[in-house]
């Protein structure tokens, strides 16, 4: 393993560290650009901790960018130590990180948070999960994402339904069982989910309607 002093105050990155933390957006933005083009694993702990805080989007994307340009065996540890934060943010830009730089090592950490409370937290675990489960695991990993079926607003379910779809074929007979569950909501969302499967260019918020009427009222209603 390498071990690499990230601590920067007082030494080379200091002036780029302070400004990661500036007032003005682009000034923030221009500083993740000049981390990421550097290349310094000493940058690596200051990158993370932005990412905990900031508010920007475009920002924080270009944070993820300049650690996957850091070496994996030295934003990987920290970036799965960065899981288990109070902060909802630490927790979901770490994970999309994780994601984006597709080591294997951080599946357990990831998959222990796919019934985060936090509805953000629980999307990019969602998402990181269908991109580092282990090949011969995307079943059981179909089966732990349908626990969640019928959860929260129309964006959270395309969310959890886009996932499943990125399984492939195995999620199918695990949404043939959500489809005969006793609770309506999750029923509408398998069979929303499944009309994906078939036909991704389907609209999703059509498919989820009609599902919620033929749930409640039942198919000859």
């Amino acid at each position: 393993m390498v071990v690499v002093n990230t601590t920067n105050h007082g030494g080379p990155n200091a002036h780029l560290v302070d400004a990661l933390a500036a007032a003005d957006p682009s000034g923030r933005l221009r500083a993740a650009l000049a981390a990421g083009t550097r290349r310094d694993p000493r940058l690596t702990e200051a990158l993370i901790a932005r990412c905990a805080v900031e508010p920007d989007f475009f920002v924080r994307d270009m944070l993820t960018w300049a650690l996957c340009r850091l070496p994996a065996e030295i934003t990987v540890p920290m970036l799965t130590a960065e899981l288990g934060s109070g902060t909802p943010q630490a927790r979901s830009q770490s994970l999309h990180t994780l994601s984006k730089i597709g080591d294997r090592l951080a599946w357990p950490a990831v998959s222990a948070l796919l019934r985060d409370q936090h509805d953000e937290v629980a999307r990019s675990a969602w998402r990181a999960a269908v991109a580092l489960v282990p090949p011969g695991d995307e079943a059981e990993l179909a089966a732990d994402l349908a626990t969640e079926l019928g959860r929260g607003d129309r964006q959270m379910q395309l969310s959890l339904s886009r996932a499943l779809v990125g399984l492939g074929e195995s999620v199918l007979p695990v949404l043939d069982a959500a489809a005969t569950s006793p609770d309506p909501r999750i029923r509408a969302h398998a069979d929303a989910t499944k009309q994906l499967c078939h036909d991704p260019d389907s609209g999703f918020t059509l498919s989820l309607e009609m599902a919620k009427r033929v749930a409640v009222a039942g198919p000859d209603a």
